[in-house]
């Protein structure tokens, strides 16, 4: 068993590519893609939801390990790939936690909201009178009042 085992790993090995899909070169990276997913995704959302310090060691995070990802021999490239583009997401939540919450966007954001409920309330309003006048009009016609 132990030397098919052996002539399996020695047949892998010896294609450069199948060495490479074996390696940590290759699951590592393909793995902690998730995080960059998240967060090019979570640009998306509400800024509310964004967390600073959590942004900010992300941040670090990706910056530190792109860095590692060149330096290991031989070079990772799909690591630094993933780094740069978590690198980047995060640059950009960050940009979005702080026009949120420091330069105005949330006043904004509830100027603009509230303005958006001043029709919605008025249609409503306009909808209950028209209900009660088709009501009473029924009303008259069936001889009810």
């Amino acid at each position: 068993m132990a030397a098919a085992i052996k002539a399996v790993n020695a047949k892998i090995r010896s294609n450069k590519v199948l060495d490479y899909f074996c390696s940590t070169h290759f699951w590592g990276p393909a793995s902690n893609f998730g995080i960059p997913i998240a967060a090019v995704m979570d640009t998306q959302k509400d800024p509310e939801i964004v967390s600073g310090p959590m942004t900010v060691a992300l941040t670090a995070y990706s910056a530190i390990f792109a860095r590692y990802a060149m330096a290991v021999t031989p070079k990772n490239y799909l690591l630094f790939g993933c780094h740069v583009i978590n690198f980047s997401a995060q640059v950009t939540q960050g940009y979005r936690y702080l026009n949120y919450w420091k330069f105005g966007g949330r006043e904004k954001a509830l100027e603009a909201k509230e303005q958006a409920k001043g029709p919605t309330e008025k249609a409503a309003e306009v909808a209950k009178d028209a209900s009660e006048k088709v009501k009473d009009a029924g009303e008259k016609i069936l001889g009810k009042k």
